[in-house]
C-alpha cells in the first residue's frame, strides 16, 4: 500500500462520524445534533433508537426522514446527498445538513384547563359559568411536518413549549363543544366520558395539522359556582319530593311538638301553627290535610272558581227551515223586530219535540199582557 492509500485508510477512519442522540430527559421533543458548521462526513453513521426519528433538514427544507435503525451515510443509501451542496470531492469531502432528533414516545399526563370560565345558556338557570380541566397525551405522528411547522431552528424543542399552544387549543375548542353540546348544565359533570371522547375527536385534525397526534384526552373535572351547585341540588330534590306528603310531613311534626309544650303558650301558638299551616298548604296542593285530621264544614276553599254556566242556545224556524242557534237576548230581538212572532216554533237542549213561542215558560215574557193567566180555581 503506497502512501496515498494509507493516509487515504486513515483519513477515511478519522472522518467517519457517528450521529446519535442519547436522550436522559423526559420533556425534549426535538434536540438538533451539533457538529461544527453542520458538516457531515461521507459514510458517516447513523443511530435511531427505538421512539426517535431522525429528521434531515437542508438549507431549511426537508430532506429526509430516517425511523428506528443504524444507516450508513452515503449516496447509495440517501440518493437525496446528490443534490446537496459540496458533496463532490470524494470520501473527505462533508456536506452540510442539519439532523434533528424527534422524540416520538408518548407524552402522557400533561395538564389543561380553562383559564376564564365558561358561560353556558341554561334553560332553567339562565347564564351560568363553568371551568374544566384534565389530562391530555399526545406523540408526534408526522416528525418533518412537527419539525418544519413547529420547531423551526430551536436547538431543543421541549413539550413546555408546545404545551403553551396546544392548551390554548384545547380551550378554545372545548369551549365550542360544550356550547354546542347544550346539555342541561347538571350533566356536563355527569357525562364527562362522552364529552371527553366528542373533544377529542373535534380536536384531532387541528392536532394533525402541525404533526400531533392526540392519543388520549381527558376532562377530570367541570366545576361551577357553589351558589348555583346549591340551586341545582335544591332543584332537583324538588323534582323528586311527593309535596303532599312533605305538607302532612311537616303540619304532623308541628302539632306534634306542640303536644309535647300542651297547656304553655308557646304550645297553643305551635299547634294553631300545625293546623294553619295544613290548611294552608292543603289549599295550595288539593286541599290536604294533616293525619288524622277532618276539614271543618265550610272551611274547604276551592283552589280555582267553578267555570260559569253555559248560555242557553235556542233554535226556532223561519220560513220552513231551522235557524240558530241564539241566546235568549237574540231571540228576544227577532221577536221585537217582528221577524218571530208566538207561533213560531222553538227548540233547545232538553226539550223533547218543538214548541210555540208562547208555550215555553221563560219566553212567554216576551208576550207582555197579550196573554191573561189562567182563571182562578180553572185546571187549565
Amino acid at each position: 500500500m503506497n502512501l496515498f492509500e494509507e493516509i487515504k485508510t486513515k483519513l477515511t477512519h478519522e472522518f467517519i462520524d457517528i450521529i446519535e442522540w442519547l436522550d436522559y430527559t423526559d420533556d425534549t421533543i426535538a434536540h438538533r445534533f451539533e457538529r461544527y458548521q453542520n458538516e457531515i462526513k461521507n459514510n458517516a453513521k447513523l443511530i435511531v433508537r427505538e421512539g426517535q426519528t431522525a429528521v434531515f433538514i437542508n438549507e431549511g427544507q426537508l430532506a429526509d426522514v430516517f425511523t428506528a435503525g443504524t444507516y450508513t451515510l452515503n449516496t447509495q443509501n440517501l440518493p437525496i446527498l446528490t443534490t446537496l451542496k459540496g458533496w463532490k470531492y470524494g470520501f473527505d469531502s462533508p456536506f452540510k445538513a442539519e439532523v434533528y432528533f424527534v422524540n416520538t414516545h408518548l407524552f402522557t399526563d400533561e395538564k389543561w384547563g380553562t383559564k376564564n370560565p365558561i358561560t353556558l345558556n341554561d334553560e332553567r338557570f339562565g347564564l351560568v359559568e363553568i371551568r374544566a380541566f384534565g389530562t391530555y397525551a399526545f406523540k408526534i405522528n408526522d416528525p418533518g411536518k412537527f419539525i418544519v411547522d413547529v420547531v423551526g431552528t430551536d436547538n431543543n424543542f421541549t413539550n413546555f413549549e408546545i404545551n403553551e399552544h396546544l392548551k390554548s387549543l384545547i380551550a378554545t375548542r372545548f369551549t365550542d363543544t360544550v356550547g354546542e353540546a347544550n346539555f342541561p348544565i347538571e350533566l356536563y359533570a355527569a357525562n364527562t366520558t362522552e364529552l371527553s371522547s366528542t373533544c377529542r375527536d373535534v380536536m384531532q385534525s387541528d392536532f394533525n395539522s402541525v404533526g400531533i397526534s392526540l392519543e388520549k384526552f381527558f376532562i377530570e373535572n367541570v366545576s361551577m359556582p357553589e351558589e348555583l351547585k346549591k340551586e341545582i341540588f335544591e332543584y332537583s330534590r324538588l323534582e323528586k319530593l311527593d309535596l303532599d306528603k312533605l305538607t302532612k310531613f311537616k303540619a304532623a311534626k308541628a302539632m306534634e311538638l306542640a303536644a309535647k309544650n300542651e297547656g304553655t303558650a308557646g304550645g297553643a301558638m305551635g299547634m294553631g301553627m300545625g293546623f294553619m299551616m295544613a290548611g294552608q298548604m292543603g289549599q295550595v296542593f288539593g286541599n290536604s290535610t294533616a293525619p288524622g285530621m277532618q276539614p271543618a264544614q265550610g272551611q274547604l276553599q276551592q283552589v280555582a272558581p267553578p267555570p260559569l254556566p253555559m248560555a242557553v242556545q235556542y233554535f226556532y224556524s223561519a220560513e220552513g227551515t231551522q235557524q240558530g242557534p241564539v241566546d235568549f237576548n237574540a231571540l228576544q230581538s227577532l221577536f221585537s223586530s217582528r221577524k218571530i212572532n208566538k207561533d213560531t216554533l222553538i227548540w233547545k237542549k232538553g226539550m223533547g219535540a218543538w214548541q210555540a213561542l208562547s208555550e215555553v215558560d221563560e219566553l212567554k215574557s216576551f208576550l207582555g199582557g197579550s196573554v191573561p193567566p189562567p182563571l182562578p180555581g180553572s185546571n187549565s
